[in-house]
């Protein structure tokens, strides 16, 4: 609920920041040098954030074949295969994103003057919530329920 929640800030963030990009250009005719990078900031927030209650709800484009033809212990070996990948590469993602964000610490983001690690970190923090949505999502299909 609390990721949802962050991750709709980060689009109205992101819908009002470019608002005030378009207004400001065409209407103002004064573009202002710090909405772009917030506009962007917002975005990537958003889809990683995003992205973990996707794959809590199981909301994400499956080809599920195998799963439609099989039940029982085929079906849950398939979604402890798929839990598995799942894990392996938003570990992936967050170790790597990980060291970006610590690499470019001390490097400021044009426009908005803070540090490069604020867009950075949502790779590995995004990742974690990520791995927590395959978890849950996986145990409850576990026990039967509808996420």
């Amino acid at each position: 609920m609390g990721v949802a929640l962050a991750a709709s800030c980060a689009l109205a963030i992101a819908v009002g920041a470019s608002f005030w990009q378009v207004l400001g250009r065409f209407v103002f005719q004064a573009p202002s040098v710090w909405s772009e990078a917030l506009t962007r900031l917002a975005l990537v927030w958003m889809v990683l954030l995003g992205c973990s209650v996707a794959l809590r709800r199981g909301a994400f484009v499956a080809i599920d074949l195998a799963k439609v033809l099989t039940s029982g212990r085929v079906r849950r070996s398939i979604e402890l295969v798929t839990l598995l990948s799942c894990l392996t590469l938003f570990a992936t993602l967050f170790w790597f994103g990980w060291e970006v964000a610590t690499r470019v610490r001390f490097q400021q983001m044009a426009g908005l003057d803070i540090s490069m690690s604020w867009g950075y970190a949502a790779l590995p923090v995004g990742a974690v919530f990520a791995m927590l949505g395959c978890i849950v999502h996986f145990l409850e299909a576990g026990k039967g329920e509808e996420p």
